[in-house]
C-alpha cells in the first residue's frame, strides 16, 4: 500500500497526526488479507482500504477516537459472521485482526517511512517487524524493528528472542514484499511486513504473445520492460505504458535493467537461436521466475544446447518451460492469461489447483439442506 506510506510521510513532514490501521492476520474468507492498510487523517478523511463494509467503518471510527483522545495503539479482531456479511453484501465467514496505530513520533516514524519508500522505488528491500499483541512487561504493542535484506537491523521488539525470530522472518519476506505472522510460546504476536519494488516483468521479444502479456501485466500493476533487437518491435508506440522499451541484442539487454527477486522474465523471441541467447542471459540474473515460451520439443532442444555449454540440470529445472498453466490456451491472448496466471501463482504462493467445491462439500450441503427441510415440516 505505497499510497498509504506516502501519505503518512507527507503528514509527518507537515507535523499532522494520523492513524494507520493494518490487517495483520486473517482466518477463513475475508475481503482483505494481511498487509492491507487504511490511513485516517485528523479531519476524518482517509487513504487505502481494509475491504469496506461495517468493519472498515468501525476501524475508521476507532481511528478518529484515537486521534481525539490521543490514545492507542489498539489490537482488534472482527469475526465476519452471517449478520455482518448479510448487512454488507459480503460472502465471508472469517476473522480479521487489526493493529490500529497512531503516528505521533515524527522522527522515528519518518525514518521508517523513508526506508520503505526507498525500497518501493528500487532501493534495498526492507521489512518492518511489529509487536501487535502481547501481555509481557518487557515489550509493548507497536514496538518495531527495521530489518534490511542484508540482515542489518535498527530498533528492537523489547526481547532478544523476539528480535531473533523477527530477523529470520524479515530476511525471508523483505525481498518478495510478503508478510508473515509469528506467535511466540507466550502468546505474543509479531507481524512482519516486507517492502520492495513493484513486481517487474521483463519481456524478451516484442511479438504477439508478449504484447498481449504486456497488457495484462500493466493492468495488474507490474512494471514492464520490453527487449528486442528490432526497433519496430520495441518502442513506446507499440508499448506505450511500458517502463522502458530497450533495443538491444538479447544477450545484452538485461544489463540495462535492475533485476531483483521480485522480477519475472519471459523469453519469447522469434527463433531458437535468439531464445538460447536470451534464456542463458536470464539464467545469470537473480530473477524469481524465468519462463520460456514454446513446445516441449523446442524446450528440450534448447536445454540440450545449454547443457553442452556447461549449464547444470538443477539450474534448468528452475525454468518454467513450457511456460504457463494448462488451460488449453491457443491464441496469443489466451497464452498470455495462462502465463500471467502462473506468474501470479508463483508470486502469491498458490498451487494452480481449481477452487471448485468437491463432492464431499456438496454432500455436506445436501445433508444440511435436508435437515433444514425436516425442521420446517409440521409435526404430525
Amino acid at each position: 500500500m505505497k499510497e498509504v506510506v506516502e501519505e503518512a510521510a507527507h503528514l509527518i513532514r507537515k507535523n499532522e497526526p494520523c492513524v494507520v490501521a493494518t490487517v495483520v492476520r486473517t482466518k477463513g474468507s475475508t475481503p482483505q488479507k494481511a498487509g492491507a492498510k487504511l490511513l485516517v487523517r485528523s479531519d476524518g478523511t482517509g487513504v487505502g482500504t481494509l475491504g469496506g463494509g461495517c468493519v472498515e467503518g468501525d476501524i475508521w471510527f476507532a481511528a478518529k477516537e484515537i486521534l481525539r483522545k490521543k490514545s492507542g495503539p489498539e489490537f482488534r479482531d472482527y469475526y465476519l459472521n452471517e449478520d455482518i456479511a448479510a448487512r454488507d453484501g459480503l460472502v465471508c465467514g472469517g476473522t480479521m485482526y487489526f493493529l490500529i496505530e497512531p503516528i505521533w513520533n515524527a522522527e522515528t516514524d519518518l525514518h521508517l517511512m523513508d526506508k520503505i519508500l526507498k525500497a518501493y522505488d528500487g532501493g534495498s528491500p526492507v521489512a518492518i517487524a511489529t509487536v501487535v499483541n502481547t501481555h509481557r512487561r518487557d515489550t509493548s504493542v507497536a514496538s518495531k524493528m527495521l530489518i534490511q535484506d542484508n540482515g542489518a537491523t535498527q530498533g528492537s521488539l523489547g526481547n532478544p528472542t523476539f528480535d531473533t525470530l523477527a530477523l529470520d522472518a524479515g530476511k525471508r519476506v523483505a525481498v518478495y514484499g510478503n508478510t508473515e505472522h509469528i506467535v511466540t510460546p507466550d502468546g505474543t504476536e509479531i507481524f512482519i511486513e516486507g517492502f520492495t519494488t513493484q513486481p517487474t516483468l521483463i519481456l524478451l521479444g516484442g511479438g504477439h504473445v508478449n504484447k498481449a502479456l504486456y497488457h495484462l501485466a500493466t493492468t495488474l500493476n507490474f512494471r514492464t520492460y520490453i527487449i528486442d533487437d528490432r526497433r519496430e518491435f520495441s518502442n513506446k508506440k507499440r508499448f506505450p505504458e511500458a517502463t522502458e522499451t530497450i533495443v538491444a541484442d538479447f544477450d545484452k539487454g538485461l544489463d540495462k535493467i535492475y533485476i531483483n527477486a521480485n522480477t519475472f522474465i519471459l523469453v519469447a523471441t522469434r527463433g531458437h537461436r535468439y531464445d538460447d541467447m536470451a534464456l542463458e542471459s536470464a539464467m545469470n540474473t537473480p530473477a524469481r521466475y524465468i519462463g520460456l515460451l514454446g513446445s516441449k520439443r523446442k524446450s528440450i532442444m534448447i536445454y540440450k544446447r545449454l547443457i553442452k555449454d556447461g549449464q547444470t540440470t538443477d539450474k534448468l529445472k528452475e525454468i518454467h518451460a513450457p511456460v504457463g498453466l494448462n488451460i488449453g490456451a491457443i491464441t496469443p491472448e489466451e497464452l498470455a492469461v495462462s502465463i500471467m496466471a502462473e506468474i501470479i501463482m508463483i508470486r502469491r504462493g498458490g498451487n494452480g489447483s481449481p477452487l471448485k467445491m468437491d463432492s464431499k462439500q456438496f454432500k455436506n450441503i445436501t445433508k444440511q439442506q435436508g435437515k433444514q427441510w425436516e425442521e420446517l415440516q409440521p409435526s404430525s
